[in-house]
């Protein structure tokens, strides 16, 4: 028989075992920051890139057609007319129009702005609500399926249309011209992108380099498309961001474009990027402390949300002849 004594190991104690559990807790609430902050720093960058990628195609856009495109197209002859905001058909949006030199040739090489609806017609359907990668920013963690688009009173637009959603928006400038029965918004719209815009890079005088172009909005918080408008659609908050915002239905042009303010409406009030008091038709970002802008240059900035709300109007004109200072925002 063996007799107890070498053999025998000697179990943990409960006290041990709490120590060690402390210990890697410890160690993981000191890691668990790290490796939060090295993911956002990857989607930071990959947001940053994709941003740099739709400026350059802007910029392709504008060298191949000697003017930047649209923000989106409404043609004087076509029907049906909104009656509140004059939008017509084909409403295709700023993204569809570069979409041939983002690498999406084949993906929208069959669109048809001829037909019927043009964005809204059925023919375009499995054209307008795919989903390119590109259009999306990796930190927006709202819904990445396509939505059915709706009218203002919140029922399903007549035509039917479905459409892919976007992380970025066009910048329409101060002003929301889509608020009021325009058949054109010349003289009313002074960013680079807004319904029939086609800007000359001639028309561009502040410059590409000191003009946002495009921005971020967040899925979770309203609607936004990539390909285009139907007339009579809205963009809807989703129900929390109605609740913490007071932010309601806005016209179609906004599931596209967003403005910065000063509005007509509101004189003095500037939203810049993730502003509390902004509502659909401003920037949101999910990124800590800022959101990502690209101008008409290809250029690709981090704007803090803390940047003065005079400079932000600046960089959201084209035309105004602001002094832009060179950092500081």
């Amino acid at each position: 028989m063996r007799h107890g004594g070498q053999g025998g190991r000697r179990a943990f104690t409960l006290v041990e075992l709490l120590v060690v559990i402390a210990i890697v807790a410890v160690l993981i609430g000191l890691l668990l920051p790290a490796v939060q902050s090295a993911r956002e720093a990857a989607r930071r960058s990959s947001c940053s890139n994709k941003l740099r990628q739709l400026s350059l195609g802007l910029a392709t856009h504008e060298s191949a057609q000697r003017r930047f495109p649209a923000g989106y197209v409404s043609e004087a002859n076509r029907t049906p007319v909104d009656a509140a905001t004059r939008d017509r058909p084909p409403g295709t949006g700023w993204g569809l129009l570069i979409a041939p030199y983002l690498e999406e040739a084949t993906l929208v090489s069959d669109y048809r702005p001829d037909a019927g609806l043009g964005v809204g017609e059925a023919t375009n359907r499995a054209i307008v609500s795919a989903s390119p990668a590109i259009f999306r920013c990796p930190s927006d963690t709202g819904p990445r399926e396509a939505f059915t688009v709706l009218g203002v009173n919140g029922s399903p637009h007549p035509s039917g249309a479905v459409l892919g959603r976007s992380s970025y928006v066009g910048n329409a400038g101060h002003d929301e011209p889509w608020g009021d029965p325009l058949d054109s918004w010349e003289g009313r719209a002074n960013g680079p992108l807004y319904r029939n815009s086609w800007l000359p890079i001639s028309r561009v005088t502040d410059g590409t380099s000191h003009t946002v172009f495009l921005g971020e909005h967040l899925s979770r918080l309203s609607q936004k498309a990539w390909a285009g408008t139907v007339p009579g659609a809205a963009s809807h908050p989703t129900p929390a961001f109605a609740a913490s915002s007071g932010s309601t239905a806005d016209a179609a042009a906004t599931l596209l474009l967003v403005h910065s303010g000063p509005a007509a409406g509101e004189p003095g009030v500037i939203h810049p990027p993730n502003d509390r008091a902004a509502h659909v038709c401003q920037m949101y970002s999910d990124h800590p402390t800022g959101s990502h802008v690209a101008f008409g240059d290809g250029g690709v900035r981090f704007v803090r949300d803390t940047i003065d709300r005079t400079t932000w109007a600046a960089l959201s004109s084209f035309n105004g002849g602001e002094v832009v200072p060179n950092n500081g925002w």
